[in-house]
């Protein structure tokens, strides 16, 4: 007899991914023989750099085939641990024990949630935010608890509104500067207010950083930078989106030193390591620090001049309420208007957008806003261009 599968209550309330699922639309569209722009996986369009490419095929080639150790190959933890030191002064004790490399920063976040949260515990999660953390922080059987922030301050929170949602149950913050998915970014006096709130309360931080370096005012502040303290401090990052280093899978947390241990045990049961050949690449991105900086300013450039391209469209449309973003590459808008009275008006525009007029974008109620939508400006400029002029003009046909 077959068993029945009924999913266990470690999965109960999870839900798909939903930019991967708009993802997999345009591409089911795209095979159907339909043009499509896709403005909606929060995806670098660029090449990795081929010096990058160059050092994963030599370590291949030198036999770096067998495994590594759980916490990544010690060089590439001491590079990351000198980075970090380089920030300060919160990381200026940062040693390579203090540093995890992990399959990716979704899995950095995951590891440091299940190894500090668990029942009973509550996370506060400043929405909208990127659609994993909810979800993450429910895997580790915490509740996440969604914080408004105002629409005048681009939907960034402040002091005051994590203090009123704050319950004697708060164990930890997640941050995220650049945000995504507004692409809002916290000013480093910004960040502090809210870090010395934590630290006060005896919360954990999980400070997301990996747009970090994807910024058009200079890189922006990192919790390392700011921070009173790091005792209550994980700091992640990687190479996906600023490296252009997607497909690698090469994430990191810098940590209390037990804290640290933990996840490295944890992850030792879970996946083990980062893929041998991908450390090395990304160990090659750190070393060669001046040969990066040149890549990610050229790409930094090039996102910045799509973003303003793309904003001389909205630009012709006041009444479509945006944030304008200041790192990342996305844009964030209200589509509230063009249905009124609907609950998941973001989720009516993103279809319709898509199924008439052949542009992907990703519905707000996957970060938990369902007026708004997202698109990604990770495209040549004139996709970008095209896909937010088709997205405005429908706006205008639905007023």
């Amino acid at each position: 007899m077959s068993p029945v599968f009924v999913p266990s209550s470690n999965i109960a309330l999870l839900r798909e991914s939903a930019t991967i699922a708009v993802s997999q639309r345009a591409k089911a569209l795209k095979a159907a023989g339909r043009q499509v722009i896709d403005l909606g996986a929060g995806e670098p369009d660029f090449d990795t750099p081929a010096f990058i490419r160059d050092a994963a095929t030599a370590a291949l080639n030198a036999g770096a085939t067998r495994y590594t150790a759980t916490e990544g190959i010690l060089p590439l933890r001491e590079a990351i641990a000198a980075q970090a030191r380089a920030m300060g002064p919160a990381g200026a004790d940062v040693e390579a024990l203090d540093v995890v490399v992990s399959n990716g920063s979704k899995q950095s976040i995951f590891n440091a949630c299940t190894v500090l949260f668990g029942p009973g515990d509550e996370v506060l999660v400043p929405t909208p935010s990127w659609t994993s953390y909810y979800e993450i922080v429910q895997l580790a059987r915490a509740e996440p608890v969604e914080v408004r922030g105002a629409r005048e301050r681009d939907l960034k929170v402040t002091r005051a509104d994590l203090e009123a949602a704050a319950t004697p149950k708060t164990r930890g913050l997640m941050l995220n500067s650049p945000c995504n998915p507004t692409g809002a970014v916290y000013t480093a006096a910004e960040l502090r207010d809210l870090l010395d709130l934590a630290h006060e309360r005896g919360w954990w931080v999980l400070s997301d950083e990996i747009y970090r370096r994807i910024c058009y005012s200079g890189d922006a502040a990192s919790a390392l930078q700011v921070a009173a303290a790091r005792d209550n401090l994980v700091v992640i990052d990687g190479v996906a989106k600023a490296y252009a280093m997607t497909g690698w899978r090469v994430g990191w947390t810098v940590a209390p030193r037990a804290v640290s241990k933990a996840m490295g045990a944890f992850q030792s049961h879970a996946t083990f390591h980062t893929a041998a050949a991908s450390q090395h690449g990304a160990l090659e991105a750190l070393r060669q620090s001046e040969r990066s900086d040149a890549e990610i300013a050229r790409m930094v450039a090039e996102y910045k001049a799509r973003r303003d391209a793309a904003l001389a469209i909205f630009a012709t449309e006041p009444t479509l309420p945006l944030v304008r973003p200041d790192g990342a590459f996305y844009f964030y808008f209200d589509v509230s208007a063009a249905f009124p009275g609907d609950p998941d008006a973001g989720t009516s525009f993103a279809k319709r957008l898509l199924e008439d007029h052949g542009v992907a974008m990703v519905p707000g109620a996957a970060f938990r806003t369902p007026d708004w939508i997202r698109a990604s400006y990770a495209a040549p400029q004139a996709e970008v261009v095209e896909g937010i002029s088709r997205a405005v003009s429908l706006w205008r046909s639905l007023q």
